[in-house]
């Protein structure tokens, strides 16, 4: 059996991930999506066990205890993790698998899937993430500063990834995200020839 594909996409915050991810999930019916685990409160628009599963800290915490994530961090005072059991069955079984996960998970998801295809997406420069943060009137001052003091430090972890796809155009950069999965998947693409 073909080994699955799993492809990992992180950006800073503000950069466009989330949003790019969901634009090419239609366009990718057979690919799986991994929901990851939160503490935070849902934003406007999410759905519990569609966008996250939504829980408390002590079922996180519990989590963490039985072993049931590839990655966890505390993200901007919230915890997040990437279940591990729906991945491993994945590429078990192969599939392919997006994770939109933070920079940190990335690399420890790399270290436990070698060959995962990791995807950097970033913004033009940090004035327009900055923009991107302010108009989703989601954080306080205080957190977009620390987005942003976390994006740079973030950027400078680019290298660790395949690909890196700079959104100052939505719809290229879905255009290069979805040649990448082509790519990478062996179907022809016209990005990459």
């Amino acid at each position: 059996m073909k080994k699955g594909i799993l492809f990992v996409v992180s950006a800073p915050s503000g950069a466009g991930k989330s949003t790019i991810i969901r634009i090419i999930r239609p366009m990718f019916p057979d690919m799986l999506y991994s929901i990851s685990c939160t503490t935070r409160a849902p934003r406007k628009d999410e759905i519990n066990g569609k966008d996250y599963y939504f829980v408390t800290q002590d079922k996180f915490k519990e989590m963490i205890t039985n072993g049931d994530f590839i990655e966890w961090k505390i993200v901007h005072g919230n915890m997040y993790g990437t279940p591990a059991g729906p991945v491993a069955e994945a590429i078990a079984t192969g599939q392919r698998m997006i994770l939109d996960i933070d920079v940190e998970g990335a690399r420890e998801v790399f270290k436990r899937f070698s060959d995962a295809v990791g995807i950097f997406i970033k913004a033009p420069d940090f004035a327009t993430l900055e923009r991107r943060l302010r108009l989703r009137e989601t954080d306080s001052d205080e957190s977009i500063r620390t987005r942003l003091t976390n994006a740079r430090l973030e950027t400078e972890m680019a290298s660790i990834f395949r690909y890196q796809i700079i959104n100052d155009n939505l719809e290229k950069a879905v255009d290069d995200l979805a040649s990448i999965i082509r790519r990478e998947s062996g179907q022809k693409t016209d990005l990459f020839g």
